[in-house]
């Protein structure tokens, strides 16, 4: 395994975060034969001393475990992803190592985690089929090395195409289903030794019949979210930029309200995604009607505090909500489609309104004056603060390493090469 280095940026905060309109992905730095393994040392500001030393003592397991996450091959892991899957994957390592356990993250290039990275290639111009294998390949590549030269007890997977790059051995493995299900193919459902997880009920009903799944509810954190922004008259729309997330729909609401809106998130480099964008959003854009790209965490918590409400016209079951969540914590009312998990997340009449369709969101934007700023911060703290989560996951972690824990610490697993 290559040598571990205290990580530096490759660029500022600010400008990792944001993106170019087609979301351009950041270069490679690392190849397939030379990957870096970075651990970020966190120290406390005020004492100089390492958190990791300081932590708690380990709240569920008395023995440190590793964990392996695994996130989508092309996309990088940080708190300011747009994707949720991301998101979690990075509030995830977060906790796991704040609990004292190792936590590894096999990610693309421009990944910012907690502990370990292991930093595959990024592809940059419109993502293909072509481009895709070669970045499974790669993944599955650099899975196998890690397990071969890496303590690893448990595997967590987060993407959409995990069964792609699903290693042959024995150590216990978790996915995580962030997705709908109709979107992963029914043989995942067939596979021994893999524990599969849903992130909210609404997704859990969805299941084929007579599987099962655990349910972990998603989180956020709520203290990276608040108000105290000085609340305008625009409408937002803050989400990636593709057909089923209804931009188009946000642009027509506005436009009939005659009223501002910012839309905010990354167009991917999807050949479908870039022409949804050329199509349905452009024409709809003018001085009042803006689309200010990608956005990194403080402008987005920027805009969420600032805004009259969110506007969430999903077109598809949404398994969660990360967006609606943030909102809440920033004291942000929401508008959204009554789809899949978002009854879950925005309460009716009391954090937001669930609408049916397009006319029936755009009357619920006058009444967003009745919804309460600390109401919604109330209810978000309670409800949504990614701390839960996490001893959700590693009460799952050590249900499903049973046994695993206790074999010696020289065994290594067996690793077998597809």
């Amino acid at each position: 395994m290559a040598s571990r280095q205290k990580r530096t940026p490759v660029r500022s905060m600010q400008d990792i975060d944001r993106t170019d309109l087609y979301y351009s992905l950041m270069p490679a730095a690392a190849s397939r034969n030379n990957s870096l393994l970075y651990r970020k040392e966190q120290t406390n500001p005020q004492t100089g001393t390492n958190l990791r030393k300081e932590r708690d003592p380990v709240p569920h397991s008395e023995r440190r475990y590793s964990v392996l996450s695994v996130a989508y091959p092309l996309l990088p892991v940080h708190s300011g992803s747009a994707g949720g899957a991301e998101q979690i994957l990075s509030l995830v390592d977060r906790g796991v190592t704040e609990a004292g356990h190792d936590s590894l993250v096999i990610a693309a290039a421009g990944s910012r985690i907690v502990g370990t990275l292991i930093q595959t290639q990024t592809f940059e111009g419109q993502i293909t089929e072509e481009m895709l294998a070669r970045a499974r390949e790669e993944h599955r590549d650099f899975i196998e090395r890690t397990l071969r030269e890496t303590r690893v007890d448990l595997i967590h997977l987060h993407g959409l195409d995990f069964y792609e790059y699903l290693p042959s051995t024995s150590v216990p493995k978790v996915a995580t289903l962030h997705l709908p299900i109709a979107w992963y193919p029914d043989h995942i459902f067939e596979i021994p030794g893999l524990e599969l997880v849903c992130v909210s009920d609404a997704q859990a009903t969805t299941l084929p019949e007579r599987q099962r799944a655990t349910t972990v509810r998603n989180g956020i954190d709520v203290a990276a979210f608040g108000g105290g922004c000085e609340r305008g008259d625009f409408l937002l729309y803050l989400g990636r930029i593709c057909p089923e997330k209804g931009a188009d729909i946000a642009l027509r609401i506005a436009h009939q309200l005659a009223r501002r809106l910012v839309l905010a998130g990354p167009v991917h480099p999807f050949e479908y995604h870039q022409n949804y964008f050329r199509e349905k959003v452009a024409p709809l854009l003018d001085d009042e009607r803006r689309y200010v790209g990608a956005t990194g965490l403080l402008e987005k918590r920027k805009l969420l505090a600032q805004t009259q409400c969110l506007l969430i016209p999903s077109l598809v079951d949404e398994t969660s909500s990360l967006v609606a969540m943030e909102a809440m914590a920033s004291g942000t009312p929401v508008i959204a489609f009554r789809r899949g998990a978002l009854p879950e997340v925005v309460e009716h009449e009391r954090t937001g309104f669930l609408v049916e369709n397009e006319g029936e969101m755009a009357d619920a934007v006058e009444k967003t004056a009745t919804i309460s700023a600390a109401v919604c911060r109330e209810t978000a703290l309670r409800r949504f603060d990614f701390r839960r989560m996490v001893d959700d996951y590693l009460g799952l972690y050590e249900r499903v390493l049973g046994g695993w824990l206790k074999r010696p610490a020289s065994q290594a697993p067996a690793v077998v090469s597809k």
